[in-house]
């Protein structure tokens, strides 16, 4: 009989709770805080929410008509994991949203401005905070909210430009458009804050949870230390024979770098194996190769 692998299923269940937080989070800033404002931004929900605001045509409708042909795309150059996380995405998006906008919506049919009638700021800022994290979240787990995000996965696979400039480099058209449609500075002007906002929000959680950190430790007890950072992580360790000046006594010198997440770990490593070694901890910026990010051109 086949052994159980609970590693996977552990981390199924996690990506599957992750990208429903995310999209509730995101659902919800567009819900609340940005449709009833008539705030816009770029992006295929924001393209979508200005043919809402024109049709009345609902934002959950179009985004899953229009992402059924770029799901297409993903399952062609992104294979087949990206797109089947990203339609559950896509479905729990549109479901989010429409539940949302009904949750929203008052007796007389429009959408309820929670924050009071005059805090389009506030409502700018809140719904592209939320958009960003929401987004950022789920792109953590290796899928997207489809639309822009599809493309944007594309770009990033084969260049190296962050989620948050190539989504913004999309978003542009998509806020102009307003101008010739509504003749309306304001939607124009609050359209690239929130854009500004919610790109800088989406690179900031994105970027923090993949920072790296490089440890160099001098010890006596190398193979001790060595040994537990190999099986309770998933790093190696580069060992160099040293010399402290000092007393010219012979010591190891091991290198080994590891995500942000695990360097508690391996200083409480050092502390418990050796708590005489001097150990030097750095930020490791742009870590590529075997556990880390691929080397793009």
């Amino acid at each position: 009989m086949q052994k159980i692998n609970y590693h996977k299923i552990r981390e199924f269940i996690i990506d599957f709770l992750a990208i429903n937080i995310g999209q509730i989070i995101y659902a919800l800033g567009w819900a609340a805080f940005l449709l009833p404002y008539h705030i816009t931004t770029g992006g295929m929900t924001g393209m979508f929410a200005i043919v809402y605001y024109v049709t009345g045509f609902p934002v959950s409708y179009a985004l899953l008509i229009a992402n059924s042909f770029l799901l297409v795309l993903a399952f062609w150059k992104l294979g087949w994991k990206f797109t089947l996380k990203t339609s559950y995405a896509v479905l729990t998006l549109s479901a989010y949203l429409e539940l949302g906008q009904r949750l929203m919506t008052d007796d007389t049919g429009n959408l309820m401005q929670i924050l009071g009638e005059g805090q389009d700021s506030m409502a700018c800022v809140l719904g592209a905070i939320l958009n960003g994290l929401g987004i950022g979240i789920v792109f953590l787990t290796g899928g997207s909210t489809g639309g822009w995000d599809i493309i944007a996965a594309v770009v990033n696979k084969y260049r190296n430009i962050s989620f948050g400039r190539a989504l913004l480099i999309l978003d542009f058209m998509v806020i102009a458009s307003c101008w010739p449609i509504f003749h309306d500075v304001r939607m124009v002007v609050f359209g690239y804050v929130t854009l500004f906002v919610y790109t800088y929000a989406l690179d900031m959680l994105i970027n923090n949870t993949r920072q790296d950190i490089q440890f160099i430790i001098f010890t006596q007890k190398p193979d001790e230390i060595c040994q537990r950072i190999i099986s309770e992580t998933c790093h190696s360790v580069t060992s160099m024979n040293g010399e402290g000046y000092y007393r010219h006594q012979d010591i190891k010198i091991l290198i080994t770098i590891v995500h942000k997440r695990e360097a508690v770990k391996i200083l409480r490593m050092v502390q418990e194996t050796d708590p005489g070694a001097f150990v030097s901890q750095s930020r490791a910026e742009g870590v590529y190769g075997n556990g880390f990010n691929t080397i793009k051109p």
